[in-house]
């Protein structure tokens, strides 16, 4: 038969301390002397003690855990913004509950919902297929920032991302300088970000002058996808001597998919990608990319929120990070 576990109330007998000082000192509080806090970390640790999180909530009516729903767990972009939010969100003594929706908006509105019935604190959503009345109607119960878009607006709502405009005009910008005409866009699918970039890059041939060159392939977020929409691109007539991918992921792909053709890149056909991964393969392939700050996105979209916990009425933020080209290659 297994020991019982110890409680709040053992560490007090051992520390010789009241039960309110013991909690009081486990969650930090500055109102506890350092001794007595001394006396409560080496009693809870001789005892193996580990506290209740789910009881503490329950007394303290605050869960002190942000919410965080991701598109798609596979793609390093997200991971590395992932890393920003988490790092401000530990800063801020609060806890983080992930979950995924993938491709799927019911499966991702599913999981908004187990995430609110948790009872988190907050929301911060990198990414997403879900309606922005979805998301109006969540930031009813507790704030939300969005990551990525810009165009979901509403009370209790903040966005962070990046200037899709000026990142395209980059890579369009760079494709010209290096004699390129024939610059085919490789978007990834029918969701509102690729949807803007799309728009950026025929915006940005328009201003080098070459909308009758523009032509946009149906792609995909993943790698795999980007190796079909750059075969399709690549069996287009005339050839492109130049791909701009809508992210890195699928950059990868492209690339693959010329080099299984027998073509050289940048030699044959020049690709450009969109995120500014931190891959070492993309050092080993070269892959240029206009490079968005990932991890302050997370760590900007954290501290919006936190802000808005303590700020509740104060007006939305809408943040917009600058982008920049990283030249391999």
């Amino acid at each position: 038969m297994a020991e019982p576990r110890p409680t709040i109330h053992d560490v007090a007998a051992r520390a010789g301390v009241s039960k309110s000082l013991v909690s009081l000192a486990l969650r930090g509080s500055p109102k506890v002397s350092d001794r007595s806090r001394a006396l409560v970390l080496e009693a809870a640790a001789e005892l193996g003690y580990r506290a209740n999180a789910a009881a503490r909530s329950l007394a303290d009516r605050r869960s002190r855990t942000v919410g965080v729903l991701v598109l798609d767990l596979h793609n390093p972009v997200f991971a590395e913004i992932l890393d920003g939010v988490q790092s401000e969100v530990r800063g801020h003594g609060y806890s983080t509950m992930l979950v995924t929706g993938g491709a799927d908006p019911q499966l991702e509105q599913a999981e908004l919902e187990k995430l609110l019935e948790f009872q988190v604190e907050g929301l911060i959503i990198i990414a997403h297929r879900l309606p922005a009345v979805v998301l109006r109607q969540v930031a009813l119960e507790c704030p939300v920032v969005v990551i990525t878009r810009h165009d979901v607006t509403g009370p209790g709502i903040d966005t962070v991302s990046n200037d899709d405009v000026a990142g395209a005009h980059l890579a369009v910008e760079h494709l010209v300088d290096l004699v390129h005409r024939c610059i085919v866009h490789l978007s990834v699918g029918d969701t509102r970000i690729s949807h803007h970039r799309q728009r950026a890059y025929l915006h940005a041939m328009r201003s080098a002058h070459l909308a009758r060159q523009s032509r946009v392939v149906p792609g995909g977020l993943t790698d795999s996808d980007g190796y079909f929409a750059a075969n399709a691109a690549l069996d287009l007539d005339p050839r492109p001597s130049a791909l701009f991918a809508a992210n890195d992921m699928s950059a990868l792909g492209a690339i693959a998919a010329a080099q299984d053709r027998g073509l050289s890149v940048p030699g044959d056909v020049s690709v450009v990608g969109y995120d500014g991964m931190s891959l070492g393969a993309l050092r080993t392939l070269s892959l240029t990319t206009v490079a968005q700050p990932l991890s302050q996105m997370g760590a900007e979209a954290a501290r919006r929120l936190f802000d808005r916990l303590e700020r509740p009425t104060r007006r939305a933020a809408h943040v917009t990070v600058g982008v920049h080209l990283v030249r391999r290659g």
